[in-house]
């Protein structure tokens, strides 16, 4: 019996790696007690695998921000800003990368694929001096060994490494990051020596960027690549890992043939016509991993389905050849079923979290050698016969409201520009008007009255007096600093996806399905399990009373479609577009209930729409048609003076531009300042944007405060590329993961950074 786990969720059954990290990040915990605290995590992790008989428990794919960052740390590729000198890399060094200093910004941060999962993207160029600085994968490798479970230690690989990496600051654009591999590769070999020499038998490469388009000298790399490192390699059986789509045909021909690789991991859940590769042909020495277990979704997988799937395969292969494994890592789903004690047992019965989908895939790969399990598999068969007819499945007026959709482009009336005109003589704004993208700091108190009234320990009075309160600071606090465009910051929300999905048919919580999405950062997706409406609505009221306690413009602030969709565990039994549909109505219905209260400003954000983009190119024109279309449906029927704004952030989002300016919004606020001003490039090439648009001035995910200059700075190199009268400033995105201390100087700064330059803007007529 063979099984595998591509990698396995590091937060904890109940998050205790945001706490033991936040406790550190704020001075009350000690760098040994971090340490400490993360071996019992890693030790859990390693005994959950190990208890349901897994073959293959991976090792270094715990990580205490991302496992990118961790790889750069291997290499020693810290930027000079960091002022690190050499030795092992600490935790100093290693948080400042993610965090930023006092002195030095954060690297930027990026989603990981098509995942709401964010890495730290490296920064290198021709300078760049790598050395063996992180012995994590070797430290992590023997502390497994020494609890009794033998690893497979799992690398970043190389070439994947180089092609999510992104050149520094100053290197010239010709420079290519893949004539660095022989810089790298004499490390990699350091650290396969060292493995070899703790007794490690196998390793495992992950190389995702393989299911990705590549172009030939690319592919070349991958050979070039495992060519170097096969003399080190000698001994080892070698896996090299793929994960989130299917891999192309030019690229399967090429990863079969790396040299020195025993075995070829593929996803074959949302890589289905891998199948199809493999079918006509595949090498017959070596072993193939089969991902038939979905590691991004939280439904139980079709035993009998994956059986099928995985007998056909042996018969291409050859006996004991297929190794059962998850289609990527566990990472993006939630920990452990057995923890949710609010889920109905209907309900319960079709889930599958990480814990219980390493039992799904023992259990196909010990039915794969003649050891099925027939009780756990018919109970499977009767758990999707449940959910296929449920009653709570299908609500036949939403989809008679969803297919009435067809045959219109759902876009307003009048032109951007128009509306533009409409909305300034209706508000009056400022050139350069400054706001922030909906949340304020989420405090303690504010997460106990929550906590408090979920579990009805406070009264709905006292819950509404105590949120009614806190929205009175935050327009307060706003009007002080002398903020154009208010908002009520949120107070109500723990998050935004969670809080809209509560209040909307066919979804369904968790109180412990935490998923990681960067550092200590965890979000809880909803479970979209059957047909969406909205019974009513969900946020006027506090939008209402927010703009009662101001003369200025309050933004009404919702969810849109797009990003509730890729911020779920979404339904797998309709195509994701009927379901973006469904919601985009729901959200249209509030967008309209907000207008009829006196909201004039609506914010949809859009924040993960791009996250969603197919990674394959021939399957993303589809995409953005319906995710753009959805965005539309929800506030096409709206006044010319109604302004909607969007907001997106952390993904790479200057190779949809054009999709974004389809979407029609009036304003979009967009990440711009982690990303070093990456998103001011495509205007510098031509592309003109004509509506209102807030590149972020600064970053909201690291402690750092700007000075004012800086943020001037920044003000200066937008209107450089951007019309002024468009022109919105504000942060990369909310700020609730930051303190009152930080939020405060920083938008102190900010506003005076907008009124610094408006005034250099009259001076100079």
């Amino acid at each position: 019996m063979a099984s595998h786990v591509v990698g396995y969720p590091r937060i904890g059954p109940k998050r205790e790696l945001k706490f033991v990290l936040e406790s550190f990040w704020d001075a009350k915990t000690t760098a040994l007690e971090l340490q400490a605290a993360t071996a019992d995590l890693r030790s859990y992790i390693w005994n959950q695998m190990a208890a349901a008989g897994t073959k293959f428990i991976p090792s270094n794919t715990f990580s205490y921000y991302d496992q990118v960052l961790d790889t750069t740390a291997m290499l020693g590729a810290v930027p000079p800003r960091y002022g690190w000198n050499g030795g092992e890399i600490g935790f100093d060094v290693y948080f400042s990368m993610a965090r930023g200093n006092a002195s030095a910004p954060a690297m930027e941060m990026t989603k990981w694929f098509d995942t709401n999962y964010h890495y730290i993207v490296p920064e290198l160029g021709p300078d760049v001096k790598f050395s063996y600085a992180s012995h994590k994968a070797i430290d992590e490798y023997k502390e497994a060994k020494a609890l009794g479970v033998d690893t497979i230690p799992v690398l970043i690989g190389p070439v994947s490494y180089l092609l999510l990496s992104k050149l520094s600051k100053g290197v010239d654009k010709s420079f290519s990051l893949l004539s660095l591999l022989g810089k790298i590769i004499p490390i990699y070999k350091e650290v396969i020596d060292e493995l070899k020499s703790a007794g490690a038998t196998w390793i495992q490469f992950d190389e995702p960027t393989l299911v990705l388009d590549l172009e030939s000298h690319q592919l070349q790399a991958f050979t070039h690549a495992y060519s170097e490192l096969e003399s080190s390699l000698s001994g080892f059986n070698v896996l090299v890992e793929t994960y989130f789509a299917d891999v192309p045909a030019e690229t399967y021909k090429t990863l079969t043939s790396l040299k020195g690789v025993t075995a070829f991991g593929f996803d074959l859940v949302r890589g289905t016509r891998t199948l199809d590769l493999i079918k006509s042909g595949f090498p017959s020495d070596k072993y193939l991993f089969a991902g038939v277990v979905d590691g991004r979704n939280i439904w139980a997988n079709d035993l009998a389905s994956s059986l099928d799937t995985l007998q056909a395969l042996e018969s291409i292969v050859g006996k004991g050849k297929v190794v059962v494994s998850t289609s990527c890592s566990l990472l993006h789903t939630a920990v452990d079923l057995m923890n949710e004690t609010n889920l109905d047992k209907e309900l319960k019965s079709w889930l599958a979290f990480a814990a219980q989908k390493i039992v799904e895939v023992n259990a196909l790969a010990k039915a794969l050698v003649g050891e099925k399990d027939e009780v756990f598999f018919a109970s499977n068969v009767v758990a999707h016969a449940s959910r296929k007819s449920s009653p709570r499945v299908t609500n036949e007026a939403v989809q008679k409201a969803a297919a009435g959709l067809r045959g219109s482009n759902h876009r307003r009336a009048t032109n951007v520009r128009a509306r533009l005109d409409a909305q300034q003589n209706k508000l009056n704004l400022p050139i350069l008007p400054t706001t922030t993208c909906g949340s304020y700091p989420q405090t303690m108190e504010l997460r106990r009255v929550r906590r408090e009234y979920k579990a009805k320990k406070i009264s709905e009075n006292d819950y509404v007096n105590s949120i009614k309160e806190e929205i009175s600071k935050v327009v307060k606090l706003q009007e002080e600093l002398d903020l154009d465009v208010l908002v009520h910051g949120e107070p109500e929300r723990n998050d935004m996806v969670e809080y809209f999905g509560e209040q909307l048919s066919g979804f369904a919580f968790t109180v412990n399905g935490w998923v990681q999405s960067y550092g200590s950062r965890c979000v809880k997706p909803p479970i979209i399990y059957g047909d969406v409406s909205r019974p009513k609505a969900m946020t006027v009221f506090w939008s209402s009373m927010a703009q009662n306690m101001t003369e200025r413009p309050m933004k009404g602030m919702l969810t849109g479609p797009v990003t509730i969709l890729n911020w779920s565990f979404v339904r797998n039994d309709q195509p994701r577009h009927e379901t973006s549909y469904q919601i985009a109505l729901a959200i249209k219905d509030e967008v309209e209930d907000l207008e009829r209260a006196d909201i004039n400003i609506i914010q949809i954000d859009e924040a993960a729409l791009r996250e969603g983009l197919p990674l394959r190119k021939s399957e993303q024109s589809f995409y953005l048609e319906w995710a753009v279309h959805s965005f539309r449906i929800t506030n096409c029927g709206v006044k010319d003076t109604t302004q909607i704004h969007t907001h997106m952030c952390y993904s790479n989002v200057n190779d949809i531009i054009h999709s974004i300016i389809d979407m029609d919004a009036d304003v979009i606020t967009i990440e711009n300042s982690r990303s070093d001003e990456k998103l001011l490039s495509v205007f510098r090439e031509g592309v003109k944007y004509g509506a209102g648009i807030g590149p972020g001035v600064y970053d909201i995910h690291s402690p750092r405060i700007p000075s004012t200059e800086e943020v001037a700075d920044r003000i200066r190199k937008m209107l450089a590329v951007l019309e002024r009268e468009f022109v919105w400033v504000n942060p990369d995105c909310g700020l609730k993961t930051r303190k009152y201390s930080e939020v405060q100087p920083a938008l102190t700064n900010m506003v005076a950074a907008a009124k610094l330059i408006r005034t250099e803007l009259t001076s100079a007529k």
